[in-house]
C-alpha cells in the first residue's frame, strides 16, 4: 500500500547517474517509500508496456496502480512529487483541495491551454493530432501539457471540468470543450475571435526595431 518509485535508468546515460543519487537521497528521507531501479533496455517488455521512450523515467505506484509519471532528469520535481505522493509535503490542504488548486494554476498557466495526449509536435492520438493542426492554422498562440505526463492531472481534469476525455482546450482559464467543439467554432468562424493569436514574425519585428530610438542588433552583447 506504500509508495513505490521505479526509476528507469541506462549506463550509458550521466543523467541517469545524476538522478540515482538524488533517489538515494529521498530513500533516506522518506524510509516508507519504496525506490526501485530498472534498467530500461534489461526489460523491453516492461519499458514497452509503460512506454518508457528515454531515460531517466521515474513511474509512481501506490495499491499496485500506477498514479503518476516523470519523464527526465528534473530533481526538484522529482522531489516534489515524491513528497506530495507520500503525503509528506507538510501541513498542506486536503488532497483533493491540492489537487485542484494545482489544475487551477495549470490550466491558467498561459491564455490559451492544450490538454492533450503527446506534444503538438509528437501527438500521441488522432484526436489531439487533429486539434494541434485546426490551432497551427488559425495561428492560435497555444501552450500544451501532455496529459500522459501526469496520471493524477490526467484523472483529475476530467472530474474538475466533467469533460471525460482529451484533448480539451483552455481559454482564459475557462474550458471552452473537446475536437468538435472546436470543429463546430471554426466552421462558425467564432475560432479567430475567441483565441488569442501567435504574433506574426513582421509585427514583431517592427516592435523590436521601434524598441528604443536606436536599436542594434548584433552577435553577442555590448559587455
Amino acid at each position: 500500500r506504500s509508495l513505490v518509485v521505479v526509476h528507469f535508468w541506462a549506463s550509458w546515460a550521466p543523467q541517469c547517474a545524476q538522478m540515482s543519487e538524488v533517489m538515494a537521497a529521498l530513500a533516506r528521507e522518506h524510509s516508507q517509500v519504496t525506490f526501485v531501479q530498472l534498467e530500461a533496455e534489461a526489460v523491453p517488455e516492461v519499458s514497452e508496456k509503460y512506454g518508457i521512450s528515454s531515460v531517466p523515467t521515474f513511474l509512481f505506484f501506490k495499491d499496485s496502480q500506477k498514479v503518476d509519471r516523470l519523464d527526465g532528469a528534473h530533481a526538484p520535481e522529482l522531489t516534489q512529487k515524491v513528497q506530495r505522493h507520500a503525503g509528506t509535503a507538510g501541513p498542506a490542504a486536503p488532497a483533493q483541495e491540492q489537487l485542484q488548486a494545482r489544475l487551477r494554476k495549470l490550466i491558467n498557466a498561459a491564455p490559451c491551454v492544450l490538454f492533450m495526449k503527446g506534444s503538438p509536435k509528437e501527438p500521441r492520438c488522432g484526436f489531439s493530432k487533429q486539434m494541434v493542426e485546426i490551432l497551427s492554422r488559425h495561428g492560435v498562440a497555444f501552450s500544451s501539457f501532455d496529459v500522459f505526463s501526469d496520471e493524477e492531472v490526467r484523472q483529475g481534469l476530467k472530474a474538475f471540468s466533467n469533460w471525460p476525455t482529451y484533448p480539451q482546450l483552455y481559454v482564459a482559464g475557462e474550458l471552452v470543450g473537446g475536437l468538435d467543439i472546436i470543429k463546430e467554432l471554426e466552421a462558425s468562424g467564432e475560432l479567430d475571435t475567441l483565441c488569442p493569436k501567435a504574433q506574426k514574425l513582421e509585427d514583431r519585428l517592427k516592435s523590436l526595431i521601434n524598441k528604443a530610438p536606436v536599436m542594434l542588433f548584433m552577435k553577442g552583447n555590448k559587455q
